[in-house]
C-alpha cells in the first residue's frame, strides 16, 4: 500500500516524494525521493514519541529557568532568552546562572541516553550500559587521577576522563574478544574491570589530602552545581561531533543485532561497525562524566523507557537521547527544589534508578523462569 504526497499519476510518482507503508509494522513507513535515489524509513509511533519527549523537554527546560529562590514568570524567561529581559536581575539569573546548568543537564542526559542505547544493542542485554560494564568507572578513574595526583585544571580533568574511558573500552574489548565479541562476555569482563577501577579510585581517595578527597567525592556523586558556559561548550561540541556518527551507524547497528552472519550477508562489516559504535558510545559516556561526574542509571533506564513508549523492537538512539535529557532534567529539578535540602543530582538518579533496576531484574527473572 502506498500514500503519495503528490497526485498519483505515473509521471509524478517518479518525480516527487512519496510515502509507502511497510509490512514490517502497521506504523512503519518509507519516504522515497525522486527516481528512488534515496529512501528514509520511519515509524509513526516513534516520531510521535520523539515529538512528545521534545515538548516535555521544553517544558522542563523553561521550568528549570523559572523556579528558584527568585522566581521568574515563564513569559519573562522566554523574553529574556530572546534578548528582551524585564530587568537586569532577571537577565543575570536566567542567562548567567540557570541557563548553563539547564543546558548541561539536557546535553549530559542526552549523551548518557544515546550511549546506553548503543551499549544495550552491542551487548544484546537489557543491563548493558556504560555504568554497569565499567566504562563510566574508567572515565571516573581517569578524572580522579588528574584531580588528586596531577592537580590539573578543568580541561585536564575532562581530558583525563575521556582518556580513561577510551583506555577502559580498549581493555574490555581486547579481553572480551574471542573470534568476535559476544554480549555476555563483554558484560562479565566489563563488570570485572569496573570493580578493579572502583578499587583504584578508593585507593586514590584514601591516599589524598582530606580537602582534595572531599571535593573528588562530591564530584564522584554526580553533580551539576557550579556548571558554567565552558561545560556547555565542551559537551555541545562533543555531541555535535559524535551524534552524527552514531546516527549514521544506526542502520548497521540494527542489522548486526540480527547476528554477524546476517549482517555479513547484507554487506555490513560487523566487527568494524561494532568498534565504531563502541568508540562513539564510550566517547559520549566519558564526555558526560567529564562534565558532570558519573551520574548513574540514566544510561541504563533511558533506552528501556524510550523503547517501551515507542513499542519498537530494536534500539533507537534518537529517542533514547531525548529520554535521557528529560530524565536528567527532571532529576535536577527534584534535586534542587522538591526535596527538603538541595542534593547532587546523582543522589536522585541513584535512588530512582536503583528501584528501576530492581524492577528490571525481577521482571527478567520471572520471564526466564517461565
Amino acid at each position: 500500500m502506498s500514500t503519495d504526497v503528490t497526485p498519483r499519476s505515473d509521471s509524478t510518482r517518479q518525480r516527487h516524494l512519496r510515502v509507502e507503508s511497510l509490512d514490517l509494522s502497521p506504523t512503519s513507513y518509507a519516504a522515497r525521493g525522486r527516481l528512488d535515489r534515496w529512501s528514509l524509513r520511519f515509524d509513526r509511533r516513534v516520531v510521535a514519541v520523539c515529538t512528545a519527549l521534545t515538548v516535555a523537554i521544553v517544558v522542563v527546560f523553561l521550568t528549570s529557568l523559572a523556579v528558584g529562590d527568585y522566581s521568574i514568570g515563564v513569559l519573562d524567561v522566554v523574553r529574556t532568552l530572546f534578548g528582551n529581559p524585564p530587568d537586569p536581575l532577571a537577565e543575570f539569573i536566567v542567562n548567567g546562572r540557570r541557563l548553563p546548568r539547564a543546558l548541561v543537564a539536557l546535553l549530559v542526559g542526552a549523551a548518557l541516553g544515546a550511549s546506553g542505547a548503543v551499549f544495550q544493542s552491542l551487548s544484546r542485554n537489557p543491563l548493558g550500559s556504560p555504568d554497569v560494564i565499567g566504562f563510566t568507572q574508567g572515565a571516573s578513574a581517569g578524572a580522579v587521577f588528574v584531580i588528586l595526583v596531577v592537580g590539573g585544571s578543568l580541561a585536564q580533568v575532562a581530558l583525563g576522563a575521556i582518556v580513561g574511558g577510551l583506555l577502559t573500552a580498549t581493555a574490555v574489548y581486547l579481553l572480551a574478544y574471542k573470534r568476535g565479541v559476544q554480549g555476555f562476555r563483554l558484560i562479565l569482563v566489563g563488570i570485572a574491570v569496573g570493580a578493579m577501577l572502583i578499587s583504584a579510585v578508593r585507593y586514590m581517595l584514601m591516599r589524598a589530602e582530606l580537602i582534595e578527597a572531599t571535593g573528588a567525592q562530591v564530584w564522584l556523586t554526580g553533580s551539576l552545581n557550579t556548571r558554567g558556559w565552558n561545560h556547555v561548550v565542551a559537551v555541545g561540541i562533543g555531541m555535535a561531533i559524535i551524534m552524527p556518527v552514531l546516527l549514521g551507524l544506526a542502520r548497521p547497528m540494527r542489522i548486526i543485532e540480527m547476528g554477524d552472519d546476517a549482517a555479513t550477508g547484507l554487506g555490513v562489516n560487523a566487527e568494524r561497525t561494532r568498534i565504531g559504535l563502541l568508540l562513539a558510545a564510550t566517547g559520549l559516556a566519558a564526555m558526560a562524566v567529564a562534565a558532570a561526574g558519573p551520574i548513574a542509571f540514566i544510561a541504563l533506564s533511558a533506552p528501556h523507557l524510550a523503547r517501551r513508549l515507542a513499542r519498537a523492537p530494536g534500539t533507537t538512539v534518537g529517542s533514547a537521547a531525548l529520554m535521557g535529557a528529560l530524565l536528567l532534567g527532571v532529576s535536577d529539578l527534584v534535586a534542587q527544589w522538591v526535596l527538603p535540602h538541595q542534593l547532587p543530582v546523582g543522589v536522585v538518579t541513584v535512588s530512582v534508578g536503583g528501584l528501576y533496576l530492581l524492577w528490571l531484574l525481577a521482571r527478567e527473572g520471572r520471564r526466564h523462569h517461565v
